[in-house]
């Protein structure tokens, strides 16, 4: 059986991977993002890690991922219910982070 109190460092440690944070980020305004998108707008990520971070966050139950069956096939992500509660929370940080490092800059 799995300890309760590892639960919230493992939801941490899965957030805070290269890359993670910047998916979520993308898909809270944007509501359903195609792999390809996700891709391009993300820029440097290869398609191994970004593979890997969509299969983590949906395995977690905060993106889905849905399948079309259309030639050439279409998959889309999104934020569950659970990824748009922690959007709402990434949100704070997001603002706590724009108060006290504005312009990206570091004192």
């Amino acid at each position: 059986m799995k300890d309760e109190t590892c639960v919230p460092l493992e939801i941490l440690q899965m957030l805070s991977r290269k890359w993670a944070l910047l998916i979520l980020s993308l898909l809270i305004p944007n509501r359903k993002l195609r792999y390809n998108e996700l891709a391009n707008r993300l820029g440097a990520i290869s398609p191994k890690t970004l593979t890997e971070r969509l299969r983590e966050l949906e395995k977690e139950g905060i993106i889905k991922r849905e399948c079309f069956s259309e030639i050439p096939p279409r998959v889309e992500y999104s934020l569950t219910e659970k990824g748009r509660e922690l959007a709402t929370s990434f949100k704070y940080m997001l603002t706590w982070a724009e108060k006290w490092y504005p312009s990206g800059t570091k004192t």
